[in-house]
């Protein structure tokens, strides 16, 4: 009696053509946010959010993107988790690079000060 070496189990979710169209527009749509951020990040802030007012179960602080609504709506539902959470962790990044500019402008403005007193000292 022989032994297997090897078991390869694999995990497809199943669509129709209808479901892997939507998914597809859906993942053209996040993906075009990324472009978006380098050049508006204001807009492409305000516009993330109300993507992801469209998979969040609260009530959306801002107005919800209707037609990625429909969009989302048409893909299965393991797709729709994954989207929600590819736009939670844009949403993450954002802020960590809000926060990572606030630290260096900051850091930017005592470093600026602390040489503007040096000047002077030198001056006096």
């Amino acid at each position: 009696m022989g032994r297997t070496l090897t078991v390869e189990v694999s995990v497809e979710t199943i669509r129709n053509p209808q479901q892997e169209e939507s998914l597809k527009h859906a993942t053209r749509i996040t993906n075009g946010m990324v472009s978006k951020f380098r050049d508006d990040l204001g807009s492409a802030n305000c516009q993330l959010m109300s993507l992801y007012s469209v998979c969040s179960s609260e009530v959306p602080p801002g107005p919800v993107d209707q037609k990625f609504q429909s969009i989302v709506i048409g893909c299965v539902l393991e797709d729709q988790k994954k989207i929600k959470r590819r736009l939670e962790t844009l949403l993450r990044n954002i802020e960590n690079s809000d926060k990572a500019i606030k630290l260096l402008e900051h850091s930017k403005g005592a470093s600026s000060k602390v040489l503007q007193a040096n000047a002077e000292r030198r001056l006096n």
